[in-house]
């Protein structure tokens, strides 16, 4: 059996532990109406790749990835617990095609479940070694307070008449990307990985994360709908503030100018007339090939960090980057 071979077989056990991590907690039973919302979220279908990329980076430099399953599913519940919240702020009625929390139960229940998730989070890090415990707990803080950082900032935007490119990049930089640089740093420095090493990882897991939620961008708009999974031009009919937009606020002129200015500012329209309207416009301005530099260059960066890391066992650090390059790729 190849090496390869080998990661890529213990890749999928992790994965069916990861799949059944609901009934790994330690859930109370009463009241249902507290427990039964975290059983819920974390059993909708999901990529389940932060915890994957914990499991991973472990792998890179030490064997034995099963070491560090707990740590590995804090991240995933620290992930859902955010995602709860996020539905209730951004009054989203579906998560992964299912009601949302606060949809099949109430927002009282959503927000306080998520709670309990938050704290469950904290109990799957204490199992963390006594000499690496404070650490992680300090890098796991930091981590939450910058996620709820960009989501604060991501939710001023709504009410902003114009953000700025480098205040949106520093918005998903915080909501989305420093998590996955924080699951990759953790799983290295618990496998006893120099800082600077763990740090490459991190610094790998924040650029490609902002790629991944630029790519995010572009699929909203250019994506396959039979692929895609839900209604493509979401983010054009709720005049949602992403990288596109912002783009073409800042060059349009003129007609185009008028035009976006015209949709923006329409309460009640034709959903297809505006994305079609909207998409043209983008068309006429190159949004979408200046989205996809900008996508590429993060993905650049991340990887020439990702190659500069000295690794420990190739099979690990072959396996890592290609999970990550297959989400690069990805259609929906």
């Amino acid at each position: 059996m190849t090496k390869r071979k080998h990661a890529h077989e213990l890749l999928g056990k992790l994965e069916l532990f990861i799949q059944n991590l609901p009934s790994t907690l330690e859930l109370g039973k009463e009241p249902r109406e507290l427990y039964d919302p975290i059983t819920y979220i974390l059993s909708l279908d999901g990529k389940r790749i932060r915890p994957l990329l914990s499991l991973l980076a472990y792998g890179i430099y030490k064997h034995n990835p099963e070491d560090i399953l707990s740590q590995a599913a804090a991240v995933e519940v620290f992930h859902n617990f955010t995602l709860m919240h996020d539905d209730i702020m951004d009054d989203a009625p579906l998560r992964r095609g299912k009601d949302a929390v606060h949809i099949k139960w109430n927002e009282n229940v959503a927000i306080l479940s998520g709670d309990v998730m938050l704290v469950k989070a904290y109990d799957l890090l204490l199992t963390t070694h006594a000499e690496r415990l404070g650490k992680t707990i300090r890098l796991f803080n930091k981590m939450a307070s910058e996620v709820c950082e960009g989501q604060q900032f991501d939710m001023n935007f709504e009410s902003m008449e114009a953000v700025q490119e480098e205040q949106y990049i520093n918005m998903i930089r915080l909501k989305t990307a420093v998590l996955l640089g924080f699951a990759l740093q953790m799983g290295a420095l618990l496998a006893g990985a120099e800082e600077e090493e763990a740090q490459k990882l991190y610094d790998f897991g924040v650029n490609v994360g902002v790629g991944f939620q630029l790519k995010d961008d572009l699929l909203d708009v250019y994506a396959d709908q039979a692929k895609f999974g839900k209604q493509v031009g979401g983010d054009i009919i709720s005049n949602k503030k992403t990288f596109l937009l912002i783009k073409a606020l800042e060059l349009a002129k003129d007609e185009d100018a008028d035009s976006l200015n015209y949709w923006l500012s329409q309460t009640e329209f034709d959903k297809e007339e505006k994305v079609l309207a909207v998409c043209k416009i983008y068309e006429n301005l190159g949004i979408k090939e200046l989205t996809e530099s900008k996508m590429n260059s993060y993905f650049e960066a991340g990887f020439a960090q990702y190659d500069a890391i000295l690794f420990k066992n190739e099979d690990y650090f072959l396996e890592l980057k290609k999970i990550t390059q297959d989400l690069i790729h990805r259609e929906k």
